[in-house]
């Protein structure tokens, strides 16, 4: 048995919820063999992050060549950089290769927590977008990137066309940073252009790691050959069964659950 490949870049969530863990998990659920290089170490829970160290560049440069030298990776995903060593190491690395390659600009929580350094912002516009087949920013993270306020579903639409000039394929806004939005997300392709994608929204406050799994979830479905679009829509149904399911672990906010029934129409 020879399975599709993906890699995770990004950073450890010692909960178990989101980050390197969510993504290992989504790729074995869809039948993906899951690689992954760390690019730093977080002390978190349901209740939050309490510390977050990074690693070196260079050991992230020696984990992803390490990967890349032996293993047929077919598509692969950025999380967490933190900083700017990080995302030009991850630049440098990702430039030649020519795979389906998703960003995912872990800037800022969905609740407004900044998460990585303010330099590195400019070094994602300037070496990460324009490498990207697709760029998944939350409604914060588009409006750092796009320099648009977003208040509604038109500044949705009008940050994904400035995200676009900056290089990347596609762009998909997760709107779920707003209730009026929960449930919808905005895609917009060079060839193909803008829709909204739609699910009804699900009541639970286990989300954690819904972002990191929807990426996830489309890196597996470009690695076994699913076009973007048809990808995007099999990662939406995916985390939204997972919402459905979500673990009620902790004291705080739980993650979704990765191994629910939808699994079997996936295999």
């Amino acid at each position: 048995m020879i399975p599709a490949i993906a890699l995770s870049i990004g950073g450890s969530d010692s909960g178990g919820g989101a980050g390197i863990q969510a993504d290992l998990k989504t790729f074995l659920a869809l039948q993906v063999h899951g690689c992954s290089a760390l690019t730093c170490i977080t002390a978190q829970n349901t209740c939050g992050v309490s510390r977050v160290d990074a690693l070196p560049p260079e050991a992230l440069s020696a984990q992803i060549e390490a990967v890349l030298s032996d293993l047929p990776v077919a598509a692969l995903k950025t999380g967490m950089l933190l900083n700017r060593a990080l995302i030009e190491a991850t630049a440098a690395a990702l430039e030649p290769l020519s795979i389906p390659k998703l960003i995912d600009p872990v800037m800022v929580s969905r609740a407004g927590s900044l998460l990585l350094e303010p330099e590195a912002i400019v070094a994602y516009r300037q070496r990460l977008l324009p490498l990207a087949e697709l760029i998944t920013p939350n409604l914060h993270e588009a409006r750092l990137l796009s320099g648009q306020e977003i208040n509604t579903a038109q500044d949705v639409e009008r940050a994904a066309a400035l995200l676009l000039e900056q290089g990347p394929g596609a762009v998909l806004i997760k709107g779920g940073g707003r209730a009026e939005l929960r449930g919808r997300d905005y895609l917009l392709q060079h060839s193909g252009g803008g829709q909204w994608l739609e699910h009804a929204p699900v009541d639970t406050p286990h989300s954690h790691g819904s972002g990191c799994t929807l990426g996830a979830a489309i890196t597996a479905e470009r690695a076994k050959g699913q076009p973007l679009l048809a990808a995007v829509r099999t990662a939406k149904a995916f985390v939204h069964q997972g919402l459905r399911s979500g673990l009620a672990i902790g004291s705080g906010q739980g993650p979704l659950c990765h191994w629910h029934p939808l699994l079997s129409s996936h295999g």
